[in-house]
């Protein structure tokens, strides 16, 4: 049969649709695109907003419209949380986040017998990692190899723990064993990713923690980039960037929650640090990593954030200096404890401030970007748009050049000017007498 996909939101669904997209092909299904005829439409879903939620209703109905008689399957965390408002979207098959094989039973059963299935359990009652391929479609560069599920932070605005239940981890020897393999099928880089990658390891026995597999990974696929998923700050200690450093093929990229630089938001979020161990973290990675790509994320208009509280938080951020800065204005969840919260910031005053957090994170950028004007760094490159090759830098920098035939090719570039997004860069390889990285 030929089935669709659509996913919204994280790395982790990204990697499960890619999962479920190769097990279907192994079934001998077709992969057509979303906007086009199929048997089957398949959105895999986001709850993290109510942005994400209003995408996800979208997807459906989208779907619904281009073939009323397909079969219309909504999987993924806004039914494993919502699961009556995505009942009353009159898709015929409703799945958590849990099973990806035995929903993938209910989808080609619906398909051959026209009946309606609902798969959905209690995220909390799993124990065991749920195993699935790694790696992409024919045509990646980039494998993303998920080694951790679930999240028991409880922060005051999240409502994934309760869509994805307690931590489970990939055991080590498993993601060793996963990384060449997937070196030997071609890829280039490694993207070691899962809901919450910080807490990998505290389910399984023994005394292992991220740097080992973190180590691991990187030995068994040396000639693989390998980069890490968002941290938590309380994982960025001495030992873990000591260790760290000593490989070779570890993308200098750390990607950093923040949420808030204001300790009394923060705590308010229930976040598990204050900025000065947020900063320590920073410093710690600047010690170690000769100046490191530290990106973040930042919610603006929390409940309660007062003009001064959002000021401070700026100055944080300005003072950390992130590479790149992912700006949202606070989505109220129903369900957690933060929509309960008194002084919810009228939406009005959230897209201000989210408006001028916007330029800050622009400012930043920017500046990180012309220092690294001048260098050679390798990038390996991705795809071709309009005569121009677009990949990346080890330290996730956006690159454009000129060049022939260089998809999942690493070469060494000169960083020249910026972009309208990104760097410009020349290929040594394409320059007499230049063919070496600095």
């Amino acid at each position: 049969m030929r089935i669709a996909f659509c996913t919204l939101g994280c790395k982790v669904n990204q990697y499960e649709t890619q999962a479920m997209q190769r097990l279907l092909l192994e079934r001998g299904h077709t992969l057509v695109p979303f906007d086009g005829p199929a048997d089957a439409y398949v959105v895999n879903s986001c709850t993290v907003t109510a942005v994400s939620d209003k995408k996800s209703r979208q997807a459906v109905r989208r779907a619904r419209k281009g073939n009323p008689d397909g079969v219309v399957a909504l999987c993924g965390c806004y039914p494993q949380t919502h699961p009556e408002q995505a009942a009353a979207l009159g898709a015929d098959l409703l799945a958590g986040t849990g099973d990806r094989r035995g929903f993938l039973d209910l989808l080609e059963r619906a398909v051959e017998e026209r009946t309606p299935g609902r798969s959905l359990d209690d995220p909390f009652a799993r124990r065991e990692f749920e195993r699935l391929p790694a790696g992409g479609l024919e045509g990646r560069t980039r494998a993303m190899l998920k080694v951790e599920d679930g999240c028991v932070n409880f922060c005051s605005y999240c409502v994934i723990p309760y869509a994805r239940g307690r931590v489970r981890s990939l055991p080590s020897a498993e993601a060793e064993a996963e990384a060449p393999r997937l070196a030997g099928e071609g890829y280039r880089e490694l993207v070691l990713t899962g809901i919450e990658i910080s807490s990998w390891g505290r389910d399984l026995p023994g005394e292992e923690e991220l740097a080992d597999l973190v180590e691991r990974v990187c030995r068994a696929a040396p000639d693989c980039r390998v980069r890490l998923g968002s941290l938590e700050p309380r994982t960025v200690t001495p030992d873990f960037c000591r260790r760290l450093a000593g490989l070779s093929n570890l993308c200098p990229h750390f990607h950093l929650s923040l949420q808030s630089g204001c300790g009394t938001v923060l705590a308010r979020m229930n976040r598990k640090y204050d900025p000065e161990r947020y900063y320590e973290s920073i410093k710690l990675l600047r010690e170690f990593f000769p100046d490191p790509a530290v990106t973040t994320d930042l919610i603006v208009g929390f409940p309660g954030e007062t003009e001064e509280e959002f000021a401070a938080s700026l100055d944080f951020a300005r003072r950390c200096g992130f590479a790149a800065m992912h700006v949202f204005p606070y989505s109220r969840r129903p369900g957690t404890p933060a929509a309960e919260l008194p002084g919810q910031v009228p939406n009005a005053v959230k897209e201000a401030r989210a408006h001028r957090a916007g330029a800050l994170a622009r400012e930043l950028e920017r500046a990180f970007l012309l220092r690294r004007v001048g260098r050679t760094e390798p990038v390996l490159f991705e795809e071709e748009r309009d005569g121009l090759w677009y990949g990346h830098t080890p330290d996730y920098l956006l690159v454009r050049a000129r060049g022939e035939a260089l998809h999942n090719r690493v070469e060494p570039v000169r960083l020249v000017a910026l972009a309208e997004e990104g760097l410009e860069g020349e290929i040594l390889s394409c320059i007499p007498g230049k063919n070496q990285v600095d």
